[in-house]
């Protein structure tokens, strides 16, 4: 393990990379947890900057522009558990289809009524239905200002400008006053707001009905979802079949990648890429109360056992980061799993263990993050070839990964789950132990007792 003094035994040197590149990537994990098919930031972005550049913005106000639409699901994530508590629903499933639905009442309540606690029994149903009746526009606001503060802040942790964080917290206000969560009216909505609100809308009824509905669906909210200006911008944007075709195919992240205003291009360095990955953990464990730190602890964790075992601080600080990022797919995950206080069933089990394959997917359209690609996917994986996804064999599985796999498990242990309380340590390192050479590597074992034992004689 010691001759293995990196994450991945081969890492590269430090590497510098487009922003644009990495949160254009991350985004896709954005793009899961509001329920919606891969890309969709993207793509607003590809409909976003066009309108701003149509109703003449600066090259410095496009970037934060840009910025905004790429990174509005930033908070998603966080309404996600109460979304499922309040309406016994599948949160992707509901927040897809909600934005599919109109602005006008009777549209609003037929969804309600049709996605209300459809697994639920009729008597507990009738009660979730009645609280939404009743309370709806204090449940909306809730969620919806809790989604959009946590994306601001989350926009603010990156280092991103005021502008940017205000554009994603005011993403639900709507031209009439009759948004969420302050009913904000008019230009009092920060620009980047009002076009991103138009620019989202317009990808989710192109993509689900084709061109002539999205032109459709924002002639129909002007004036009262969105402003005149930003709809007439885009009237002039959507006149160019390019447009269209562009934002149809397949080369449409590319396109995206190239808007950025080229005196605004910013550049990711390891400093960044850390702030990065301690961000978008923080979007991952807030999807569940039981998630809450979960991929904070896993790195804790994992660092205490790369330090006993002699890893020098370069290789631990790539582990630092893929630990932060190695449960991201479980944004694709439905509420109703991850909280569920029972055994899951076959089917339920078998979309948990999709979230290994997801976090790789996410992470491998990142060149800088090669190394939490290959250990999110491959951190449920065991020495005996009995884990997921693949069921790989211990020779296939990296020194890294057997770390953060161990620190995952042991965090698991120790921490709440819907099914049970937490275990103390020294039951979870029993746990361990007997787990190990068979699904944990004993090394990684060794060196987690160790360290605590250190930690513990040196708080005495």
């Amino acid at each position: 393990m010691e001759a293995e003094n990196s994450v991945s035994g081969s890492a590269a040197a430090s590497q510098a990379v487009r922003l644009s590149e990495v949160l254009g990537a991350l985004s896709h994990a954005l793009d899961m947890t509001e329920g919606q098919p891969p890309g969709h930031c993207v793509r607003s972005c590809w409909i976003d900057v066009h309108i701003g550049r149509e109703m003449g913005l600066s090259d410095s106000a496009l970037w934060e522009l840009y910025y905004t639409i790429l990174l509005k699901g930033l908070g998603c994530s966080s309404n996600a558990a109460r979304i499922g508590q309040l309406y016994l629903a599948d949160d992707l499933g509901f927040k897809r289809d909600f934005k599919l639905v109109g602005s006008r009442l009777p549209q609003v309540l037929g969804f309600v009524l049709s996605h209300t606690g459809m697994r639920a029994g009729l008597a507990e149903r009738f009660r979730a239905i009645l609280n939404i009746v009743q309370n709806g526009g204090e449940i909306a606001r809730e969620l919806i200002e809790t989604r959009c503060q946590r994306g601001a802040e989350i926009a603010r942790q990156l280092r991103f400008p005021e502008g940017v964080a205000q554009g994603i917290q005011c993403l639900d206000e709507h031209w009439n006053g009759g948004g969420k969560p302050e009913g904000l009216k008019g230009t009092a909505i920060p620009v980047y707001s009002r076009i991103a609100l138009l620019s989202q809308v317009a990808d989710v009824f192109h993509r689900s009905a084709g061109e002539a509905a999205a032109r459709r669906e924002v002639r129909e909210r002007s004036g009262t979802w969105f402003d005149p200006a930003v709809v007439a911008a885009f009237e002039r944007v959507a006149a160019h079949p390019r447009f269209w075709d562009v934002l149809g195919s397949d080369s449409v992240e590319e396109a995206v990648f190239s808007l950025e205003p080229a005196q605004r291009i910013e550049v990711a360095d390891e400093d960044y890429l850390d702030d990065i990955a301690a961000a978008f953990a923080r979007v991952v464990d807030s999807k569940s109360p039981y998630t809450s730190g979960h991929s904070d602890r896993v790195a804790l964790f994992a660092d205490l056992i790369a330090e006993e075992m002699g890893l020098d601080a370069a290789a631990r600080r790539r582990l630092k980061r893929a630990a932060l990022l190695h449960d991201i797919g479980k944004l694709g995950v439905s509420n109703e799993i991850l909280d569920k206080p029972g055994r899951l069933d076959e089917a339920e089990m078998a979309a948990m263990r999709r979230h290994a394959l997801y976090s790789e997917t996410i992470l491998a359209r990142i060149g800088a993050f090669r190394d939490p690609a290959r250990i999110g996917g491959a951190h449920h994986e065991r020495l005996d070839g009995k884990g997921y996804p693949r069921g790989i064999e211990a020779d296939a599985i990296c020194p890294a990964t057997r770390i953060v796999s161990v620190a995952d498990v042991f965090d698991a242990l120790t921490a709440d789950r819907p099914y049970r309380a937490a275990m103390p340590v020294a039951k979870a390192l029993e746990i361990l132990a007997a787990d190990s050479g068979t699904a944990l590597d004993p090394a990684c074992v060794a060196a987690l007792r160790s360290a605590l034992t250190r930690m513990e004689m040196a708080a005495a």
